[in-house]
């Protein structure tokens, strides 16, 4: 088990490493718990004899994002910096991570969610399962690197721009969704896609992965760090909190 309890580790079969979040009620992640979330993934993946490593949550969805309540109670601008630095850390560990990584989705997977099956290497996912970027209804900005992943342009486009969100199935259609199943037998699925790749010559599956994140035609980091650098201009305008307020408040819209 990781430092943090919202992020839990364990081996349910050879070769496999299952790292879990469970942060209720609804998976949004304190800066501590990215930065553990982080660890336990580069952790698994340095691991010799892990060969594949399975992301999924508990609870009533995948991953709603940065605790945005931690946020705007912490005097100054450490929890913001943190959250960001946090989620960096977190997504760039799943890309890098040594070996491939399957998300397992149930639920909503919005806002950091995104950023980390995005940055996954297979996304497995429950009929119940929809994903979105919810930022701009929160005066932030990012993830857009992560969700052009999954949808194409101007779709991710029109997801940023009205926040609204996609199922699961309209994601397999799209190819960035391997398989669609019921949340029961979502984790046995996602086991089972795991077991197909650890079977597999390890040393291989490691050049594999280093090969494929060699090819990609965009670098997921850089280009997420300069989306992050508009969160720091919306906050600095004032217009980070306004939103972050009305969230924590209630308040459907920040005037």
């Amino acid at each position: 088990m990781a430092a943090d309890t919202a992020v839990e580790t364990s081996a349910p079969a050879d070769g496999v490493v299952e790292v879990v979040m469970n942060a209720p009620p609804v998976n949004a992640l304190t800066v501590q718990g990215w930065f553990d979330l982080a660890g336990a993934i580069t952790d698994a993946g340095r691991k010799p004899d892990t060969r594949v490593v399975v992301l999924r949550s508990e609870g009533k969805g995948f991953n709603a994002g940065v605790d945005i309540k931690e946020m705007q109670n912490t005097d100054g601008f450490d929890a913001l910096v943190g959250a960001n630095r946090g989620c960096y850390a977190a997504f760039g560990a799943v890309y890098e991570c040594e070996v491939p990584v399957i998300a397992a989705v149930h639920g909503f997977c919005l806002g950091g969610g995104i950023g980390l099956a995005g940055n996954a290497d297979i996304v497995v996912a429950s009929d119940d399962a929809f994903f979105g970027l919810p930022e701009v209804k929160q005066g932030a900005l990012g993830a857009a690197t992560h969700l052009s992943r999954l949808v194409p342009q101007h779709l991710m486009r029109a997801m940023v721009y009205t926040t609204r969100t996609v199922s699961a199935a309209e994601l397999h259609q799209h190819g960035s969704v391997l398989e669609v199943t019921t949340r029961d037998s979502l984790r046995a699925r996602a086991l089972e896609v795991a077991a197909e790749i650890a079977d597999k010559d390890p040393y291989v599956i490691r050049r594999a992965k280093e090969s494929l994140n060699g090819i990609d035609p965009v670098d997921v980091k850089r280009s997420y760090r300069f989306e992050q650098g508009f969160t720091f201009e919306l906050n600095l305008m004032g217009a980070g909190d306004r939103h972050r307020d009305a969230f924590v408040s209630g308040t459907k819209k920040a005037e």
